[in-house]
């Protein structure tokens, strides 16, 4: 593929930026959004079209990329009547840059195959503003020669491609990192809402404990909600709720249990039943410091 024709589904701050980012480059784009807001802005750039369906963008495409919320919404634009398994051609690629349950992408996986296509999950780490310049971490995985086929692309839009072996095991690293991260969040903030019970300086706190081997960036996001009232690690209660119950599903088709992953989902969708999943995931602080009192 010297130059490729991108289909992107999943205008949203890191799809939009995504894209961007290959309109910068030079790359020809068709792309699908359920807001016209992110389309008009694509289309205004140049070099650029809409899709009316996923059918229709698949066969216009050589490298099919998502960047949308679930694996419920990646299989309906997969499979549905106008979906992207009707229309996808021989040779293309299909690439998910979203959470996913690793057994329904090595299921799309095997039925794209049957098609002549090849797919790649590639979850991803940072941030949009990452997602704008092309410095992304993308965790890919799939067949060794289709990632070889699309790494160029991949480079363009990451600092660092980490290749991972058999298809979902970028899914399986992404969930696993979240599962990590979102658990030092919820410890970290409720570490700031025992000492405010117990009447410890917050900012003291976070000098002591910073100054030790807990320190990390997310500690860092916690104390700027906690400690400064800034809430800016941009994801939502609402993500980190969705992918720890992907966690959970994963290590249960395992055959095997994740007690602390239970702790942490239970948390999060407290959080989210009391009306914060909208907020970013520092901002569970506030479900800590009320609860129970």
């Amino acid at each position: 593929m010297t130059h490729p024709v991108i289909g992107f589904i999943g205008l949203g701050l890191m799809g939009g930026n995504m894209v961007e980012n290959l309109q910068n480059r030079g790359y020809e784009m068709v792309v699908m959004n359920r807001s016209k807001g992110p389309v008009k802005a694509v289309l205004d750039r140049g070099n650029a079209r809409e899709a009316a369906s996923a059918k229709e963008l698949a066969q216009a495409c050589d490298i099919i990329m998502l960047c949308v919320t679930t694996s419920d919404v990646v299989e309906s634009l997969v499979y549905g009547d106008d979906g992207l398994l009707a229309g996808i051609k021989e040779g293309a690629v299909l690439i998910d840059f979203g959470t996913s349950i690793p057994e329904s992408t090595r299921k799309i996986g095997a039925d794209l195959a049957a098609k002549g296509a090849g797919m790649i999950d590639a979850p991803l780490g940072r941030t949009p503003a990452h997602a704008k310049d092309g410095l992304l971490n993308i965790m890919a995985a799939g067949d060794k020669a289709t990632f070889d086929k699309v790494k160029p692309v991949l480079d363009e839009q990451g600092e660092n491609v980490f290749y991972l072996g058999a298809l979902g095991a970028g899914h399986v690293t992404k969930l696993i990192n979240n599962f990590m991260g979102m658990t030092t969040v919820c410890a970290m903030s409720q570490a700031f809402a025992v000492a405010d019970r117990a009447g410890v300086d917050r900012q003291q706190l976070y000098d002591i404990m910073s100054a030790g081997p807990s320190n990390s960036p997310f500690m860092g996001f916690c104390k700027n909600y906690a400690v400064d009232g800034v809430s800016d690690l941009g994801f939502s209660i609402n993500n980190a709720d969705k992918d720890l119950g992907y966690f959970l599903k994963m290590v249960e088709d395992m055959g095997t249990r994740a007690e602390i992953a239970e702790g942490t989902s239970h948390n999060l969708r407290a959080a989210v039943a009391a009306g914060m999943g909208e907020g970013n995931v520092p901002e569970i602080f506030d479900y800590f410091l009320e609860a129970k009192r």
